[in-house]
């Protein structure tokens, strides 16, 4: 390389240096959510795209099924969950980009410390060449006085040029993964962005969905031949969980789970919930004259305090969408014992899932509900409604 070639090369360095130099650190009142490492992002993505997928083909055999009046409720249910699940995607895609980001943003004001500390080194390497020129082997031979002399010069010169050679280098390579990191952090910007709108927008269809459902409970409720056909309607879904749990019966049990047997817990065992019943257990005179017979009790949540939590020590036998009970949690307690969650917003633990008692199982929601936010909850034994109140702590 000519020295005009390298002087050209390098002062257009600084051209490009210049502005980094001057510009202040990006990113320090961001939060820093690089503590979470790649791997785990991968992890929670996987399992995310794994309920989409899911749930896309749950939504397609709630659209196959007979349209009645809890199947609309139903089929606003699984797209509700199926937008949250979208949405929740989103936000860990968020994160993982503003991670990235993060991390980018920090490593270009190393770099730009380490070319300012470079500054002066590399100003005197090209002075240097630019005075005496490259080493030349005849020049140093036609000067040097013995054979000795011309070879300990010619090593320490190449020792030199070599050096010379590294600092431009060096800075040069430096200053291509400066500018490479300053287009990432652009890229990552602008990828941020477009998260962001996908996430406002899919909030927005979610909140569509809620309203397509208050307005379809309202209609039910004050329509006394829709409200006959609801109630009909459960009676048929009561059946087919019914039917359920007797599957759910027959297979393996996992056996004894820590604590008193849940036999011996009558009376003792915490609430699921706080707040107030909504619709008790048994025969209950509904609107229009209607009766109907629920087999658990209805829980509207304090404000505040949405958690659902486990009643005993169990294992999660199933965490999926069900018919009229919207998203539906069922705990196997040991000895023919279930406990039953139903019309959760979302789930907190997976199918097969080892719990404790107080173990925050779901967060309470409004799904496949004619009730708004509550919590259905039943405690069965052998596959049999029991009254939760006597099994509860009184209050």
């Amino acid at each position: 390389m000519s020295r005009r070639r390298i002087v050209t090369a390098v002062l257009s360095g600084w051209l490009f240096l210049a502005p980094h130099l001057a510009r202040p650190a990006f990113g320090q009142s961001e939060p820093d959510a690089a503590s979470v490492q790649a791997g785990e992002y991968e992890k929670r993505l996987a399992e995310i795209r794994g309920d989409i997928e899911r749930l896309r083909a749950k939504l397609g055999d709630e659209e196959k099924r007979e349209r009645s009046v809890l199947s609309q409720l139903d089929r606003i249910a699984v797209r509700k969950r199926l937008l949250r699940s979208e949405w929740k995607l989103l936000q860990v895609q968020l994160a993982r980009t503003r991670a990235d980001r993060d991390a980018v943003g920090r490593s270009i004001p190393e770099m730009r410390n380490a070319l300012a500390a470079d500054r002066d080194r590399l100003a005197r390497v090209l002075l240097t060449i630019y005075k005496h020129g490259r080493f030349s082997v005849a020049r140093y031979a036609l000067e040097a006085r013995d054979l000795r002399t011309f070879v300990d010069q010619i090593r320490a010169l190449e020792a030199v040029a070599g050096a010379q050679d590294r600092v431009i280098a060096d800075f040069l390579s430096r200053l291509a993964a400066l500018g490479q990191a300053d287009r990432e952090l652009g890229e990552k910007e602008a990828e941020i962005a477009a998260l962001t709108k996908q996430s406002t927008a899919k909030q927005a269809e979610l909140e569509a969905e809620e309203k397509k459902n208050r307005t379809l409970v309202a209609q039910i409720k004050t329509n006394q031949k829709t409200y006959e056909q609801a109630i009909g309607e459960l009676n048929q879904r009561a059946r087919e969980l019914e039917k359920l749990l007797r599957d759910l019966d027959s297979r393996p049990h996992p056996g004894v789970f820590p604590g008193l047997p849940f036999g011996e817990t009558r009376g003792r065992l915490d609430w699921p919930v706080n707040g107030r019943i909504t619709q008790n257990y048994g025969l209950q005179r509904g609107s229009f004259n209607t009766k109907t017979e629920n087999n658990g009790i209805e829980i509207t949540p304090s404000p505040g305090d949405l958690t659902i939590r486990a009643i005993h020590s169990g294992k999660v036998v199933y965490a999926d969408f069900f018919p009229s009970y919207g998203n539906l949690l069922i705990l196997e307690h040991g000895g023919g014992y279930h406990s039953l969650y139903g019309h959760c917003a979302e789930f907190l633990v997976r199918n097969g899932d080892l719990v404790g008692p107080g173990t925050p199982l779901a967060v309470a929601g409004d799904t496949a509900s004619l009730s708004g936010i509550s919590l259905y909850f039943e405690i069965r034994y052998q596959t049999k409604p029991v009254n939760p109140l006597l099994w509860l702590r009184r209050r």
